[in-house]
Order: C-alpha cells, then structure tokens, then sequence
C-alpha cells in the first residue's frame, strides 16, 4: 500500500494536486456557510443569513475562477480520445429482457421488493459496463516481429500488453486486428490473443506463431483489445492506433520446378567450379569418373583402395544472377484487365531467383544480383543476400524495354557466370549472353 501511494505521490502533479485540495477545503467551507445561512434564516437573523450566503457564494467563485482553470489546464484528456465500441452480446439481450419483465411487474403490482430487484438488475448492468470500461483503461500494446521473415513459414511473433493503471488490475482482454470495412490484405493477428489477467503497474508477454502467405509489405493500421469482462453481457472494444510493418521475403523452399532446374544448373557450372589449381587439398577415394592422373599410387598402396587428388581452386566461379522483370511485347499486348497469368509466371521467376540466391549463400559463392534499377557489389553471398531478398520481396512486373538495356549490360561482362531468369520467351536473350549463361525461361505454362 505505501508503495502504491509513494508511485502515486512521485508521478503526481504537486501544483495541481495542492489545488485540488485547497478547491475542496473552500468548497466544504463554502457547503457549511451555505447550511449557516439556511439555519440562520429559520431563526429570523435576516442579516446574519445574507452575510453567511454571500460569503458561500463569493469562496464558490473564487474557487471556480481560479482553482477550477488551474485544474482543466493540469488535467489529461487523452481518455476522451479513445474509441471505445461495446454491443450487446446474446447473454445481454437475455439479460435485458429479465430486466424487461421484471420491470412490468413491479409497475403492475407496486411490490417493493421487485422495485428493489429491478435497481440490483440494472446496477449490475451498469457496473458491468464500467467494469469493462476500467479493465480496458490504461493499456499499452507493443508488438515485436522477427528481423526476418519468409513467405510460408510460420515465425514466433511476441505480443507485449502493459497495464499503466496503478492501483487496478485488468482481466479478460483479448487482442486482434483492426481491419477497416472493405480493407484487402492480411491481418498481422489472424488469431486472438488472449491475456486472462494483467496485473496493475506490469506488463505481460505472449509467443503466438504468424505465418504470412505471400511476399510483400504488410502494413497493420490499428489494433483492437476487446473484452467480456466481467459477466458477458457487453463486448467492448478500444482500438489502439499502433503502425506495424513487416516485410516478408519470398519463400526459399526448394520448390519441383527449382530441382528440375538445379541438376542441368550444377551441369554448366561443373567447368567453372573444378579445382585446377596446382596445391594439394585432400585425398579422396576414386570413382570412376575421375582421371586416371590424379590416382596417388602411394597412398592406394597403404590402403588397399584407390585414393585420388584433390586440388584447391586459383579463382572462386563468381556468379551474376539476373531478374529480369520486363514483360514481352506480346504478353503485354494480349494481357487482359484482371488476367493472373502472367502475375503468376512472375511470382515462379521470383521465387525461382530467390532460391537460388539462398542455395549460393549456403553454399557461400560469390555473387552478384542484378535487375531493373538493382544492382549488388560482387561478394561472398552471406554479405548481401538479405539485400537480395529484400528487393525480391518488393520485385514488380515492369512493362517491355524495347532497348533491353537490362540484356545488353550482361553482355559486358564476360567474366561472371551469368543466371538469368526471365518472363520472356525464347529468342529473347541476345546471342552475346548466351556463351557464359545458363537461362531459366518461364515463359511456358507450368506443368
């Protein structure tokens, strides 16, 4: 209790707490000169009376012209901001119509016992209302989402609720997302959260899994904590304006026609990533599609097996992975209003690209990212794939490029492994790309 009343006293506003107080002695002083003058004129004191009442009434203006501005100027508002929406729940419009009921009875048999019923039905009524109004008072929502977040994987979100009142605690609140009528999108909460008790002046924290469909930025305006509390009757509501934002990678998951494209992949890049380095790196054992000149007699003769060499690289196979954007010209022509198709393509092409850029940073190549606008330095992938996939996430479908100047910059630079992924069909790449790329076209439906 005397910790209670210490916060109290240290968050309180000294100047208006002094005003309070003084306001209330010189009104109760005002109230016993008042009841003064009343008795006084009963007695026949006409002039004791009118001192008395005039005395009442100029410390009641004192206080109302000084003390009560000093208050209002002192005094939050920000309580009459809130927006607080409550209906009536099923069990309330029982509730009501007992009360209903039992209204028509006292009034046709004037019993005093059902008058009394009837004011305990609407007291508890009443209370329930600004039960629920105080267990929605004072609260805080803080919602915390992981750095980084893939289409289609669930991760752990922490939803954080604190109770700022002092003295009350809170029961029953239940959170979800405040989605505005005719809204599209997906809400960051698509399942309740539910906090059964909250004590007063703390804060509690839960982990609920959120799984975001689709790439993309996903914004959430508002969010709302609602509550029953404490007998059902009422459903309130307090919306509190918290701007989220998350942004969500698309998915890295090996998906059927990323491993269809990854074997004839390892197939163009085997020339670039064999070691013909001259250092030794290790010994291994032979399978028969090894050369005969890299067999380690000696070491085969101690272990009974044929053992091979293995030599370290002089170069690292440095990649350039391309997303080409553009549309075709006959795509764009024949595209109707409303017609998925070709999003469709694009949404394969991009998730194509971002599991490759994940299998390069597993792998930790060197690697370069470009697309229209877009362009990453050459690095070990781990530097720059999250800069990658945050471009993905954002990636649009662009209209054609007549010049193709997206094409015609691959062109000048021979000594990157090109990997191009592409709407387009084929035909379309130059034949200046073609002697150092392996092409991913998308231009086919998918099977």
């Amino acid at each position: 209790m005397q910790s209670t009343i210490a916060q109290l006293w240290a968050r309180a506003d000294r100047p208006a707490v002094r005003a309070f107080f003084l306001s209330i002695t010189a009104l109760t002083a005002a109230l016993l000169l008042a009841l003064y003058s009343g008795a006084a004129a009963e007695l026949g004191q006409v002039v004791l009376a009118s001192t008395s009442a005039l005395a009442a009434l100029a410390i009641a203006g004192w206080v109302g012209v000084t003390l009560v501005p000093v208050l209002a100027r002192r005094t939050p508002l920000r309580w009459i901001a809130f927006k607080m929406e409550y209906r009536v729940t099923f069990e309330g419009w029982i509730y009501l119509g007992s009360i209903i009921i039992v209204a028509l009875a006292a009034l046709n048999t004037g019993n005093n016992l059902l008058f009394l019923i009837l004011a305990s039905l609407i007291a508890i009524f009443l209370m329930s209302g600004i039960l629920s109004s105080i267990s929605l008072s004072g609260m805080q929502l803080r919602l915390v989402l992981p750095e980084h977040i893939f289409a289609g994987q669930p991760v752990r979100a922490m939803v954080e609720l604190e109770n700022q009142k002092l003295t009350l605690p809170s029961f029953s609140l239940r959170v979800e997302a405040a989605k505005a009528k005719g809204a599209q999108g997906v809400a960051m909460l698509e399942t309740p959260v539910y906090f059964p008790y909250l004590p007063k002046h703390d804060r509690v924290q839960q982990v609920i899994p959120v799984t975001f469909p689709r790439r993309g930025v996903y914004r959430q305006e508002a969010f709302r904590i609602v509550t029953r509390f404490p007998f059902g009757f009422l459903r309130k509501a307090r919306q509190l304006n918290l701007k989220t934002e998350a942004l969500v990678y698309p998915s890295v998951e090996p998906t059927a026609e990323y491993l269809e494209i990854l074997p004839g992949l390892e197939g163009a890049l085997e020339s670039l990533t064999k070691g013909r380095g001259q250092d030794l790196y290790a010994l291994r054992d032979y399978i028969p599609t090894d050369s005969a000149r890299h067999v380690h007699w000696k070491a085969s003769a101690r272990s009974g097996s044929l053992m091979v060499r293995e030599f370290t690289r002089e170069d690292d196979c440095r990649i350039l992975l391309v997303l080409d954007p553009h549309l075709s010209a006959e795509d764009s022509s024949q595209s109707k209003p409303g017609e998925s198709s070709t999003n469709e393509r694009f949404e394969r092409a991009v998730a194509i690209c971002a599991s490759l850029a994940w299998h390069f940073y597993e792998n930790n190549s060197l690697l370069q990212f470009r697309s229209a606008g877009v362009e990453t330095p050459l690095a070990p992938a781990d530097q720059i794939i999250f800069p990658i996939l945050q471009h993905l996430a954002v990636a649009q479908l662009l209209p054609p490029d007549p010049s193709q100047s997206l094409m015609a910059d691959l062109a000048t630079s021979p000594e990157l492994f090109k990997i191009i992924v592409t709407c387009r069909p084929h035909g379309s790449v130059p034949a200046s790309v073609w002697s150092s790329s392996y092409v991913v076209f998308l231009d086919d439906p998918q099977e």
